[in-house]
């Protein structure tokens, strides 16, 4: 029977994050995805030779010296990772009624640009920004304070996250600005952390905002490009990445944690077990209940997961840059009244109406030059729903029937409309059009209920009310968007804080400085910065591509 140091389950960047960290240690690691490719929600796919990327849409604070790119630096993956700037003056779109409102990157700019629209809101524009600067680097402190006094000096150093980490993202803006629709601007973020500012957490979206604050950037080869970065670094220090490896149980014996077993029978012993699944896969799917504690299960049933999608992977055989297309992403709503637009994604029935009143659009081919050939502009365009209101569909062994392909056909006419609402006639030049919805994402990335966040990010799931990465069954480990924190750069960091648990040291100590680690960033849609194998690799791709007749 094979044994390993550490079985990883799930492929999403916390568990390659993880798989990285011990494999660089000198563990045996093995990484097991049921998905026939690795990545989770950070992987991407072709349909047609097309390549669309579900999760990843833009990263932030990539600039030297910055966190995310001292992340991969740290990670030793830096080399291996290209990304391209997205429009600085418009790295954000907001689209709200009639009205549209861009985020240029970098703060000053970014508080220079909303107060020329809102010039009676300008002191209370610049104050609120600020806050929000100041609460994001408290939260990032808090856990980096050591030693007694640091400690005992907390309420001081972490005043303003003290003072508003209790109140809902609505309350706050509200208290610092009063126009509408500047409010809508300022809480377009949302859609980064799927919950309406009458329900987001207040330090959660500070920490969104500020990820952002220095612009947007993109991975060539989409979300892949980073997971591809990451198995190779593992692959490199002996670790192992198996795909279409579904598990169905965690061994535990002794209340201790010893190995895996797959349908077939077969298992496999580790000295420790990495879960990169959601907590209610990991302990109702993967483990008896008999191992698991009375709080444990009480807290599992009062878990709430986030929101979950429908994904339009659409392209489209037109020059979409004459209709003011460019590399940043597009927040479309319906008006400036969130929450009430939140409310009828979750409330309404999915096919009634003509629009949805609220979606997000990204022109891939735009923000990675590179995979453009020459004709085709690939999009993928993201709304919320509610999992309750796909019924019909739920708990069916197969839902590939008739109705399920009729309701895909109404969606898509839908969502079409709202592209339609930016690119005149875009229906007329379709080149696909395939709808992902919760089934997708439970088929594909295995989420409870197809959840895109991980749990739902309100006040009483984060922070220290988040699931640890310690579990309360020995050399049993959590990762990924329902422990640390979401998205890509907060999944790593979940990763890494798993592995350090494991090997008892910090993150900062699997955090390798080294010189000649260096990520390599262009301009989307500047050329001249673009080195010449980006040109040669556009160029090939553009000589290689026969439009359909």
């Amino acid at each position: 029977m094979q044994e390993y140091d550490t079985i990883i389950i799930g492929s999403g960047v916390g568990g390659l994050a993880t798989g990285l960290c011990l494999a660089r240690a000198g563990q045996k690691v093995l990484i097991l995805e049921q998905h026939y490719v690795p990545g989770g929600w950070s992987h991407s796919f072709t349909l047609n030779g097309q390549r669309f990327s579900p999760g990843v849409h833009y990263v932030g604070l990539l600039e030297e010296g910055m966190a995310t790119n001292l992340l991969y630096r740290g990670l030793g993956i830096a080399n291996d990772l290209v990304f391209f700037r997205m429009n600085k003056k418009a790295y954000e779109h907001c689209l709200i009624g009639d009205k549209t409102f861009d985020l240029p990157a970098g703060i000053d700019n970014l508080k220079n640009t909303l107060s020329a629209h809102f010039p009676a809101e300008e002191k209370n524009i610049k104050e609120y920004l600020s806050l929000v600067q100041r609460v994001s680097y408290e939260l990032q402190l808090i856990p980096k304070l050591k030693g007694w006094w640091q400690k005992i000096t907390v309420p001081f150093r972490t005043k303003h996250f003290g003072k508003f980490a209790l109140f809902p993202l609505k309350k706050v803006v509200g208290w610092h600005v009063k126009d509408p629709i500047l409010k809508a601007v300022l809480n377009i973020q949302c859609g980064d952390h799927g919950l309406p500012p009458n329900k987001a957490c207040f330090p959660v979206h500070c920490s969104v905002m500020s990820h952002y604050f220095e612009g947007g950037y993109y991975p060539m080869g989409g979300g892949g490009g980073i997971v591809k970065a990451m198995t190779n670094g593992i692959k490199r220090h002996g670790g192992e990445v198996r795909v279409k490896q579904s598990v169905s149980k965690i061994i535990v014996e002794n209340k201790k944690a010893i190995g895996v077993e797959f349908e077939n029978g077969e298992k496999i012993l580790a000295k420790n077990i990495v879960s990169n699944a959601d907590p209610s896969i990991t302990y109702l799917n993967l483990i008896d209940k008999e191992h698991l504690s009375n709080s444990l299960i009480k807290k599992l049933q009062k878990t709430k997961y986030s929101v979950t999608s429908l994904i339009l992977f659409l392209t489209l055989d037109l020059d979409v840059t004459q209709f003011n297309i460019d590399s940043g992403n597009i927040w479309m709503m319906k008006d400036e009244n969130d929450d009430a637009n939140f409310e009828d994604l979750m409330s309404n029935n999915i096919e009634d109406g003509d629009l949805f009143p609220a979606v997000f659009m990204s022109c891939t081919t735009l923000k990675d030059p590179a995979s453009f050939n020459g004709q085709y502009h690939n999009f993928e365009i993201v709304t919320y729903i509610n999992y309750e209101h796909l019924n019909d569909f739920n708990g069916l062994d197969d839902y590939h029937n008739e109705e399920y392909k009729i309701f895909k056909e109404k969606v898509i006419n839908k969502l079409m409309n709202n592209v339609e609402k930016i690119i005149p006639n875009a229906k007329q030049h379709i080149i696909q059009a395939e709808l992902g919805t919760p089934k997708t994402n439970e088929f594909y990335i295995n989420s409870t209920k197809g959840n895109v966040y991980g749990t739902e990010k309100t006040l009483n799931q984060v922070g220290p009310f988040a699931y640890k990465n310690k579990t309360e069954i020995e050399n049993l480990f959590l990762c990924g968007a329902c422990t640390l924190s979401h998205g890509v750069t907060g999944a790593t960091y979940s990763g890494i804080a798993a592995a350090a648990l494991i090997l008892d040291c910090t993150s900062d100590d699997l955090l390798i400085e080294d010189a000649d680690q260096k990520i390599r960033i262009y301009d989307a849609e500047d050329p001249l910065t673009w080195p010449e194998w980006v040109h040669t690799k556009r160029s090939d791709k553009i000589r290689k591509f026969i439009p359909k007749k």
